[in-house]
């Protein structure tokens, strides 16, 4: 009896052998990672299926002798992802196998990818190209997302709507979230602005197509454009037949007084964090642009991130300047996920109706209960507590990527560290770009060529997002990026 007693609680207790793993294997300063890759791998091949239990972080920190920090943040990370949840004395439960693309997916080929002039469908096949690490721009930290208070708020929500408000909506969006817009970029950005003036849309993205869509009814068939700049609102301008012409970014921002020379009626710049570069429109360039505002030129301000900002104070936005002569757009993208697909457009109330009646046109409006529960979350406070935690984050992981690019590319120039949600970085070698983004990631690392948002020729690089990746990986990333660089050159 005693013998079976003995044996139940072995079976019961897992022991040192759990699921074989060897911190051995795992990168320097990314124990964390590897093994929260190792357990979402055990539970999607059936090894931790679904209801059993994680052994407490504590016993498995001591027989694999790390950390107990190194266990508990991996059990978070799973938490986080939906793999796990805590059930407080039940201990920590997998709940659902990740999700894997089916292995009959065609993927694309890294070189083919980057084997010509890139297109929205590029972008849409570089998405799609699985890799190890993911560097695109653009993203936040994802696993950051506060699961809990967006439940929280979503039942406070509910228990509010009545039947009729499951009925179709303004397509101007929720007045209540519209009213939680214009109060949100009163206190962040410094914009006035009344709420009958905001118009949701479903991220920047529909914003601009929503705005080339009026500007070309009004007569307007070219936008200027930084060079570098967004090759994806570069797109999206052409898709609706306006010609985008390049005007040169310096340290200073746009250079207004080639903008003037353009003749371009209209410009689309990110003033208070340049994309790709990261450089900041100086007093002296806001004020050139303002005077060429004034004598009628249309400014489209896209202010996709400037709320993470780490080594500098906070710029005004344009619209807070000259209001009748700005289109202002926005989203909870860089604040909380992309997927969300919730934004906004503010414009001069000449050009309103018109957006208005594109919106209405394109899809009758938004989702109204996602945006409820935006308005729930900024109301709250929730949100700029979530922005203070995301700051926290992305400034130790850019941090760990310049520190990596020192230690690997000790030969790059980096540039836009003081914000945002990326780094660029450029070489003086000459190569082409494109391929070394194909080589990296043929590598299992994914990022995108600085040559695919210029329409001029110059220095090759690579844009770098470095929020969304743990510090184990983008260390790995740059010694990838390093050992392809030192072939090139």
């Amino acid at each position: 009896m005693s013998r079976s007693k003995t044996g139940s609680s072995d079976r019961a207790k897992p022991g040192a052998d759990f699921l074989q793993l060897n911190f051995a294997d795992a990168p320097p300063g990314g124990l964390s990672d590897w093994l929260t890759g190792r357990l979402r791998q055990a539970i999607a091949d059936g090894l931790l299926p679904v209801g059993s239990r994680l052994p407490a972080s504590r016993v498995l920190a001591a027989e694999l002798r790390v950390s107990r920090g190194v266990v508990t943040e991996a059990y978070q990370r799973l938490i986080e992802t939906g793999q796990a949840a805590g059930r407080g004395r039940a201990g920590t439960i997998v709940v659902a196998a990740p999700v894997l693309a089916p292995a009959s997916t065609r993927k694309p080929l890294p070189r083919k990818v980057f084997s010509g002039p890139p297109s929205l469908d590029t972008l849409d096949e570089l998405r799609a190209t699985p890799a190890r690490i993911d560097l695109s721009p653009g993203v936040p930290d994802l696993a950051a997302f506060p699961r809990a208070a967006w439940l929280r708020a979503e039942r406070t929500v509910l228990d509010a709507l009545s039947p009729a408000d499951f009925g179709y909506g303004d397509p101007r969006g929720a007045p209540v979230f519209r009213r939680a817009v214009a109060n949100w970029l009163a206190r962040n950005r410094g914009i006035a602005v009344d709420p009958d003036d905001v118009v949701i849309v479903a991220g920047v993205a529909q914003g601009l197509v929503l705005l080339a869509q009026v500007l070309r009814a009004d007569g307007i068939g070219v936008v200027a454009v930084e060079d570098p700049g967004s090759f994806g609102a570069r797109q999206h301008l052409r898709q609706h037949h306006l010609e985008t012409t390049p005007v040169p970014v310096d340290s200073g921002g746009l250079r207004v007084g080639e903008l003037r020379a353009s003749g371009a009626p209209a410009v689309l710049l990110t003033p208070a964090h340049q994309f790709p570069t990261g450089v900041v429109l100086d007093g002296a360039r806001r004020r050139e642009l303002m005077a060429w505002a004034e004598e009628g030129g249309l400014v489209i301000e896209d202010d996709y991130d400037a709320e993470h900002r780490y080594d500098r104070p906070p710029v005004p936005a344009l619209r807070s300047l000259l209001p009748e002569q700005v289109c202002y757009t926005g989203s909870v993208s860089k604040l909380l996920a992309p997927a969300l697909r919730v934004g906004w457009i503010v414009v001069p109330r000449r050009y309103r109706a018109a957006v208005v009646n594109a919106k209405r046109d394109a899809d009758l409006g938004n989702a109204v209960l996602p945006q409820l529960v935006l308005a729930e979350l900024m109301d709250s406070g929730e949100l700029e507590r979530q922005l203070r935690l995301l700051r926290r984050r992305h400034r130790r992981r850019r941090d760990a990527m310049i520190d990596a690019i020192r230690t690997r590319l000790p030969g790059a120039q980096v540039h836009g560290a003081a914000a945002g949600l990326h780094l660029t970085i450029t070489f003086d070698h000459v190569f082409a770009d494109t391929e070394l983004a194909a080589a990296v990631l043929a590598r299992g690392v994914k990022v995108q060529p600085l040559s695919w948002h210029r329409q001029r020729s110059g220095q090759p690089g690579l844009v770098l997002g470095y929020a969304a990746s743990s510090a184990g990986e983008i260390a790995e990333a740059m010694a990838v990026i390093g050992d392809v660089v030192a072939g090139l050159t």
